[in-house]
C-alpha cells in the first residue's frame, strides 16, 4: 500500500500530462505552421512536449526547498534526456516498420549532426557548469544562455527561400481533409465528453477552425493542466524516496527510502516524456522521420539548458544561493556524465550507416535498459552498480570537473 498510493498518483499524472500535452501541441504546432522540417521539430515540438519536465523541476526546487530538490530536477531533466535518446527514436522506429510501410527509414544526417553536436556540447557545458559546491542564479541564467544560442542558430541556418515557398504553399486539400477529420470527430462526441477526456482540441477548437485567438487559449490552458498535476507527480516523487510519508486522512506509509534523484531519473522522467513519445511517433507515421528524431534529440537540448536552468534562476534569485552536500555533487557529477556518454552512443547508432531499422531500434533499446537496471541497482546499494559509479565519479575527478 505504501508504494501504491504514490505509483497510481504518476499513473493519473502521466495520462493527464499526454491529454494536455496533445492540447498544447496543437496550439503549439498552428503557432510554429511555417516553420521548416525539422526546425519545427527542433524548436516548437520540442518545448511543447518539454513542459513537464520544465514544471517537475520547478516544483521539486521550491517543495522540496533545498539542494535534494534541485538534485530531482537533475534526476527529472538528464533521465528525460536519456530516455528521449534512446527509447523515442526507437519506439518510433519500431511504430512506422510495425504499419508495413517501410522496413527502415533514412534520417537527414544534416538533421542528426546538427541537433547531435548541440547536444553534447550543451551537455558538456552543463557537466562543467553545475560541478560547483554552491549554485547561483547566473548557473541558470548561462544555461538558458545556452539554448537561446542554440534557438538563434536554427533560425538563422533557415534557408529563406525554403521558408517563403512553405508559406506560400500550404496544400488546400490537406487542410480541407484537417478539417473534414475534425469536424467528424468532433460530431461524434458530446461536450461534456470532451471535458471529461480533458480533450482540450475539442474544447477550445469546437467549430472546426483554429485561429490565433483560441490557440492561444488552448496553449494557456494545457500549460496550467500540465503545471498542476506536475506537482503531484514531485509530491509522489517525493513520497516514495522517503522512508515514511504521511498522506493526509490516509495515514502513515513506508516509502523505499532512496535519494529522490534515483526515483526521478526514471519514474518522473519517464512521465514527463509520454508527450515527447506520442509526438515523435505521430511525426514518423506521417513520414516525417526528421521532425520525429530532432523532437526527442531537440527536447534534450531544451531539457539540459532551459528547464533546469530556468528554475535554477528564479529560485536562487529569490532563495540565493543552494549550496550542494558532497554526495549530492557526486551523485550529479555520475550522472551528468552518463547522461553525455549515452548521447555520444546514440549518435553514433544514429549516424552509423544510411538508415535506421529494427537492429538499431533494439540496440538503443536495449541500452535504456542496462541504464534503468543500473539506476536500480544504484537505488538498492548493488556493488557492481557502485562500482560503475565510483569509476564514472573517478573521471569526472581526473578531468577536473568536479
Amino acid at each position: 500500500m505504501g508504494l501504491l498510493i504514490p505509483l497510481i498518483i504518476i499513473a493519473v499524472c502521466c495520462l493527464v500530462i499526454w491529454r494536455a500535452g496533445d492540447g498544447f501541441m496543437v496550439a503549439s504546432e498552428y503557432v510554429g505552421r511555417n516553420l521548416s522540417e525539422g526546425v519545427r521539430g527542433a524548436t516548437i515540438n520540442a518545448i511543447a512536449s518539454s513542459m513537464p519536465e520544465i514544471f517537475t523541476s520547478f516544483f521539486f526546487l521550491f517543495v522540496l526547498n533545498d539542494a535534494t530538490g534541485f538534485s530531482g530536477g537533475i534526476g527529472t531533466t538528464a533521465g528525460s534526456a536519456i530516455f528521449n535518446s534512446m527509447v523515442i527514436p526507437a519506439v518510433s522506429i519500431i511504430a512506422v516498420i510495425s504499419m508495413g510501410a517501410v522496413k527502415k527509414i533514412e534520417i537527414s544526417r544534416k538533421v542528426l549532426f546538427r541537433d547531435g553536436i548541440a547536444l553534447i556540447i550543451a551537455e558538456f557545458i552543463f557537466l562543467v557548469l553545475i560541478s560547483g559546491s554552491s549554485l547561483d542564479w547566473y548557473h541558470g541564467l548561462l544555461l538558458m544562455s545556452v539554448y537561446v544560442v542554440y534557438i538563434a542558430f536554427m533560425f538563422l541556418s533557415m534557408d529563406k527561400k525554403a521558408k517563403e515557398a512553405l508559406i506560400a504553399s500550404t496544400p488546400q486539400e490537406d487542410k480541407k481533409e484537417e478539417k473534414k477529420e475534425l469536424v467528424e470527430s468532433q460530431e461524434s462526441s458530446s461536450f461534456f465528453l470532451a471535458i471529461i477526456t480533458l480533450d482540450l482540441e475539442r474544447i477550445f477548437i469546437r467549430k472546426s477552425k483554429i485561429n490565433d485567438t483560441n490557440a492561444w487559449f488552448l496553449l494557456i490552458t494545457a500549460t496550467m493542466s500540465i503545471a498542476g498535476v506536475c506537482y503531484w507527480l514531485v509530491l509522489a516523487c517525493e513520497w516514495l524516496g522517503e522512508k515514511t510519508y504521511e498522506v493526509p486522512y490516509l495515514g502513515t506509509f513506508e516509502g523505499l527510502d532512496i535519494p529522490v534523484m534515483f526515483v526521478a531519473l526514471i519514474l518522473a522522467s519517464a512521465a514527463s516524456s509520454f508527450p515527447d513519445t506520442i509526438i515523435s511517433i505521430k511525426d514518423a507515421k506521417k513520414g516525417n522521420y526528421d521532425d520525429a528524431i530532432s523532437n526527442a534529440l531537440g527536447s534534450n537540448i531544451f531539457d539540459v539548458c532551459f528547464a533546469l536552468g530556468f528554475p535554477l534562476f528564479v529560485f536562487t534569485l529569490i532563495n540565493g544561493p543552494i549550496v550542494m552536500s558532497e554526495d549530492i555533487i557526486e551523485l550529479s557529477s555520475e550522472l551528468r556524465l552518463l547522461l553525455l556518454l549515452s548521447t555520444v552512443a546514440a549518435l553514433v547508432i544514429f549516424t552509423t550507416g544510411k538508415y535506421m531499422g529494427r537492429g538499431k531500434a533494439g540496440i538503443l533499446l536495449g541500452i535504456y535498459m542496462f541504464f534503468v537496471t543500473y539506476i536500480v541497482g544504484r537505488g538498492t546499494g548493488n556493488q557492481l552498480a557502485q562500482s560503475i559509479a565510483d569509476g564514472l565519479v573517478s573521471v569526472v575527478h581526473f578531468f577536473n570537473i568536479n
